[in-house]
């Protein structure tokens, strides 16, 4: 396996401010209409007693365009996006400052019908500013062989 050496490699770690806007236009972008994501008083209503963000948010966080970005020193045309998976302990919520650090956990291989494939299982590990885990947001990248030509 080609990539067994990626496994512990962490991003640095970075910040990031949500505010109700990120929330409203990530929820208008995914086409979710749920008054929970921007609706106040609707929202302090629910179990949830304010606004969160949907549950499929953290895709959209990321490192600001000033910070180093997490190079794997991979291919990225020979990435596939094959699954993603979010571990939450809490919702997110405007106002949350969010520390976050991009580690890869995992590499494996299967057979694939035109031969092996590897899998990259990449975390984000999301905190609060207090250091309390909000969510994982789980990435598993299909890293395709080289076709011979």
């Amino acid at each position: 396996m080609e990539l067994t050496h990626l496994v512990g490699k962490t991003s640095n770690l970075f910040i990031f401010q949500v505010d109700q806007r990120h929330i409203r236009q990530f929820a208008q972008a995914i086409g979710d209409t749920n008054p929970l994501y921007t609706d106040e008083q609707y929202a302090k209503t629910t179990v949830h007693g304010g606004i969160i963000a949907p549950p499929t948010f953290p895709v959209a966080i990321s490192p600001d365009d000033n910070e180093e970005q997490f190079d794997l020193g991979l291919d990225y045309r020979r990435m596939l996006h094959g699954e993603q998976q979010f571990i939450y302990t809490r919702a997110i919520r405007p106002g949350d400052v969010l520390h976050c650090q991009l580690k890869v956990t995992d590499v494996y291989e299967r057979e694939g019908k035109n031969g092996p494939m590897e899998f990259l299982v990449l975390d984000t590990e999301i905190a609060d500013a207090a250091g309390n885990h909000v969510v994982t947001s789980r990435t598993n990248i299909i890293y395709r062989p080289l076709v011979a030509k």
